[in-house]
């Protein structure tokens, strides 16, 4: 059997990808950019470079741990970089790198469709809790 090169085994494990099977890496990304705090913290990110601080501010209701840990997967991911500025008080700053911006114009979709048919969703879930209502 020939020796494949590392390229070439990419390549073959990038052809194999499918969501729908169970051990496939892309679910693990499917299920982390999912998250609601990642959806917002790239639309945040989406206006340019930010700190810890005001990205904290901006997301309102989200932990100092949620936020961490989000902003520590996302540069995992290599969706953002994070640039730390030696200075008194430490100054961190967040910017999404190509990966994370080509992502960010996906997930502002869902953030806008979520806020333009909230209305509707409300009235579906009313709709559904009544009728439950009625046969319970």
């Amino acid at each position: 059997m020939p020796t494949k090169t590392a390229a070439q085994q990419r390549a073959e494990a990038k052809m194999a990808y499918n969501a729908y099977v169970a051990a496939c890496p892309s679910r693990q990304l499917l299920d982390s950019i999912s998250d609601k705090w990642v959806t917002l913290v790239l639309a945040s990110l989406a206006e340019g470079p930010q700190r810890y601080s005001e990205l904290a501010r901006r997301l309102a209701g989200v932990s100092q741990k949620m936020l961490t840990q989000t902003l520590r997967k996302l540069e995992r991911d290599g969706m953002l970089t994070r640039e730390v500025t030696p200075s008194v008080p430490v100054r961190v700053d967040y910017e999404l790198t190509p990966l994370g911006a080509s992502l960010h114009t996906v997930v502002l979709q869902f953030k806008t469709w979520a806020e333009s048919h909230m209305d509707d969703v409300i009235a579906a879930r009313e709709a559904y809790d009544v009728a439950g209502a009625v046969s319970a």
